[in-house]
């Protein structure tokens, strides 16, 4: 019988041991608060955050005065969306995103209809991209922010930023893009010269779970950015509330290595993802959903014609952590919004696996998995009349 392997790695990512080891001193030896300013535990915690800013900063090319702390992205997204929201209300009441965002940044904008905002989403092409004429006439003298997500989480396609924030930059309009599945697959230099604001999660980069950040230029914050939680004034009074020191001890640790290992890393899980599509694309009748597109080198999502993706996902469990979109709206039967944005049937949304590879993923793993799904998806078929009389 084969092992379950593991290839849901842009829901999550097991701890890497060496982030694990930066971590542990400060859950026993080194507790303290970093607001505690008058004993030496919270000099040392205090301190060793801001050693983590600078690592961080350092291994990003940002300043540490333009990182907020965060319990993850979900947070980090409704910081920003909301924050401009309630900073810009003079200026203007409209938000440009993607039929194709996160759910996160989706249900903040329906919550802020609630509340008088217009929010304008804009279609996807099949492979995922929006031209940019498209988000330029989607510009009004009241939009305040367009919101559009670096790298997919189902998909792995990229959104080019540069031109973007060029268009942004013309109008005077703040460009905040969710990043969190980029940081440690891809170079992050187009993003940091492009938008205004970005978030990102520790544990889709082999860190802790509930710890993030915000990435707010300096400028920016300063002009517009205003306090989303209250209470003790930490962070400049931006974002309130006990700082998690191993947490961010944590998030730097494996930024700093997920940067040292981004070109072996990127090279060896590309090699791997052509290895994996090549092999499913022998099974008849499979679409990889995105291909002409540039993707994360990690993630590879496939759609199989004649074959019921609940009863395939059943099937492949005891052997195969994958998905079928994201893990945060996993409890929907409704089929993935990101395919059926890129024009995909609903049928074959539903018939769809993503695979995301990670840093322990090797060859024997692929060559597995080619095997186990080629087997499942011949099984089901063999049950379909339809796929008889094809």
């Amino acid at each position: 019988m084969y092992r379950q392997l593991y290839f849901d790695y842009n829901a999550t990512t097991p701890c890497d041991e060496k982030v694990l080891e930066a971590m542990l001193p400060f859950f026993k030896e080194d507790f303290g608060n970093a607001s505690s300013s008058h004993h030496p535990y919270g000099w040392l915690a205090k301190n060793a955050i801001e050693e983590a800013t600078e690592s961080i900063a350092g291994s990003l090319g940002v300043s540490g005065d333009e990182l907020i702390y965060t319990s993850g992205a979900t947070e980090s997204i409704n910081m920003v969306i909301k924050g401009v929201c309630k900073a810009k209300k003079a200026s203007g009441n409209h938000i440009i995103t993607t039929k194709a965002e996160h759910k996160a940044v989706l249900d903040t904008c329906k919550e802020l209809e609630k509340d008088g905002i217009e929010v304008t989403y804009l279609d996807v092409d099949r492979n995922g991209l929006i031209p940019i004429d498209h988000y330029e006439q989607a510009i009004t003298d009241k939009t305040i922010l367009i919101a559009t997500l670096y790298a997919n989480n189902e998909t792995g396609v990229i959104q080019p930023l540069r031109e973007l924030g060029e268009l942004c930059g013309k109008h005077q309009i703040l460009l905040f893009s969710d990043t969190t599945q980029a940081l440690g697959k891809i170079p992050l230099a187009e993003v940091f010269e492009s938008v205004d604001f970005a978030c990102f999660s520790a544990h889709k980069l082999y860190g802790p779970k509930g710890v993030g950040m915000v990435y707010a230029r300096e400028a920016t914050t300063k002009e517009v950015f205003t306090s989303f939680i209250q209470g003790g004034g930490q962070q400049g009074g931006l974002r309130g509330g006990t700082l998690n020191t191993p947490g961010i001890i944590g998030l730097a640790s494996a930024t700093l290595l997920a940067q040292q290992l981004l070109e072996q890393d990127t090279g060896r899980m590309k090699s791997l993802r052509d290895r994996l599509e090549k092999g499913i694309s022998s099974i008849e009748l499979s679409t990889v959903n995105g291909k002409e597109a540039e993707r994360l080198p990690n993630t590879s999502n496939i759609s199989f014609q004649f074959v019921d993706g609940e009863n395939l996902l059943r099937a492949l469990s005891p052997y195969l952590a994958v998905s079928n979109g994201s893990a945060c709206n996993s409890a929907s039967v409704e089929p993935s919004h990101v395919l059926t944005a890129m024009g995909v049937a609903r049928d074959m949304a539903y018939a769809s696996l993503r695979f995301s590879l990670g840093r322990f993923t090797t060859e024997e793993h692929v060559d597995e998995a080619v095997d186990i799904v080629s087997r499942e998806i011949a099984k089901q078929r063999e049950n379909n009349i339809l796929w008889v009389r094809r």
